[in-house]
């Protein structure tokens, strides 16, 4: 049985994609599905929220200029059933690299391959930088399925259509014709706020295939946890951030068959 992958991804920053990253993963590998957490931005938010150092050598810096192979990459974590390829700052280097190389948005694709068809991992979930440029783009090329993390802000919403165009084009060009959006994860939503529930009912409404039913809180606890290389579950497993992504990884589960 080949392996999900996941592209968790938005153009914009801040709107929780490292966050959903970490937090999934740990749900999908609790419940356990074999996941493998791919930090694709060279800043390693993703890597430092698990309590992992960014080493030099350890990302897919030489896996995407065909010099290793992405499996000699993969690191366990102290979690049960999560692994993770970490990343580093010399990914940033790739951006201007990989557009001299005429399959320049198919690298990625051809990296996890065989880790996708090994019986390894039942999911991979890939964390893209905050922005569409090659990385980002590599990432919806090789994806079976793109979650779309959305702060519950009015300006957020301008940015989906953006992403969803994006999709469609990567589609019609042939490049990745089987990438479908998996749905929409509602972020940061601020119970207080009638803007917040606004946000929410207007995805629903427009997404109702879409937009997951989980809708992750704001939340103090979800901000700290990487800052002590945990996931909510480990820094906090009953506060509101945790009990959020619990019910988001059952969904992913019923939603993709994992």
């Amino acid at each position: 049985m080949t392996a999900t992958i996941f592209s968790i991804a938005n153009q914009k920053g801040g709107v929780g994609k490292t966050t959903t990253a970490i937090n999934l993963s740990a749900s999908l590998a609790r419940k356990k599905i074999p996941t493998l957490l791919i930090d694709l931005d060279p800043q390693g938010n993703t890597t430092s929220g698990l309590g992992l150092k960014k080493e030099s050598g350890g990302s897919l810096y030489d896996v995407l200029h065909g010099e290793a192979n992405a499996i000699d990459r993969v690191k366990e974590t102290t979690q049960k059933n999560l692994s993770i390829i970490p990343a580093e700052v010399d990914l940033a280097a790739i951006e201007v690299e990989l557009s001299r190389k005429g399959d320049y948005l198919m690298r990625l694709r051809q990296c996890l391959s065989p880790i996708k068809r090994s019986d390894r991992f039942r999911a991979i979930i890939l964390d893209c930088p905050p922005a569409l440029g090659l990385i980002s783009m590599n990432s919806l090329a090789c994806a079976d399925k793109l979650i779309i993390t959305l702060q519950c802000e009015y300006l957020a919403l301008e940015g989906l259509s953006q992403i969803l165009n994006i999709v469609e084009d990567l589609r019609s060009r042939g490049i990745n014709p089987s990438l479908e959006v998996g749905g929409i994860l509602m972020t940061m939503f601020d119970i207080r706020t009638n803007l917040s529930h606004q946000i929410v009912d207007d995805v629903q409404k427009h997404f109702p295939q879409l937009a997951f039913q989980t809708v992750v809180p704001r939340s103090i606890r979800l901000s700290e946890a990487p800052s002590f290389g945990q996931s909510i579950f480990d820094y906090d497993k009953m506060s509101s951030g945790a009990k959020a992504y619990d019910r988001l990884g059952d969904e992913v589960i019923q939603r993709f068959g994992l």
